[in-house]
């Protein structure tokens, strides 16, 4: 866990006066300190490599090589440090191949600097998150016809353990982008026993992390 410890953060965004609003937003909360940006995902990938931050803010609209090939490229060196896509955009297909890509955090340009704080520190402690709305769209995208007859394929699949209906309440928080904290309050249990949840569906679902398993629950169907 990051806990109080400062969270290096490394913007890579090719609009100046965007920069500049992020770092200042950001460099208002003690616990978090922008220490580099970059205008290009070249620059900006040196830097990375250069700074080793806990968090980047990856801009998708890049010029040259665009912010998807750059969250690629940093996973193919680096699966440890955090990567939050900003975009203007909420194209469903977009946000799987940038959750599939090896980002942790879909956000919109517009959200609000308090929750873009929230978020980041959410995100560096190992959360994945999407805004509720894209999570909704998304989901809406999959035909309910396919999703039935995934999950009577799953269910009739007697070597895949199944999921817990508690566990299947925690993977529907899960991909809403929900944190172990409000995934807790949301079913009145303890912090504990909501990480013991999401652990056991990493497990089952045969993923490493939230976000994999955020995005194959998506792809399949499962919620």
């Amino acid at each position: 866990m990051i806990g109080t410890d400062e969270i290096k953060v490394v913007i890579v965004e090719d609009f100046k006066l965007t920069r500049v609003g992020l770092r200042c937003a950001l460099n208002e909360n003690k616990d978090i300190n922008v220490v580099g940006e970059s205008e290009n995902a070249t620059d900006g990938l040196r830097l990375i490599e250069q700074l080793k931050p806990q968090v980047v803010l990856m801009d998708l609209g890049l010029p040259g090589m665009n912010g998807i090939e750059a969250i690629m490229k940093l996973r193919e060196t680096n699966k440890d440090v955090k990567i939050i896509a900003l975009t203007s955009h909420d194209r469903e297909e977009e946000v799987i191949t940038v959750l599939s890509a090896g980002a942790n955090a879909y956000c919109l340009k517009d959200i609000d600097p308090i929750k873009l704080s929230d978020v980041i520190r959410d995100v560096a402690n190992g959360v994945c998150w999407l805004d509720a709305e894209i999570a909704g769209k998304v989901l809406r995208s999959f035909p309910k016809q396919d999703k039935m007859v995934l999950l009577n394929n799953q269910s009739q699949n007697h070597n895949q353990v199944p999921l817990t209906e508690r566990e299947f309440e925690v993977l529907k928080h899960l991909v809403s982008g929900k944190s172990n904290t409000e995934i807790a309050k949301e079913l009145i249990v303890s912090v504990h026993t909501a990480k013991a949840h999401v652990c056991s569906i990493l497990q089952k679902m045969c993923v490493n992390d939230r976000v994999q398993a955020a995005v194959k629950a998506v792809k399949e169907g499962i919620v």
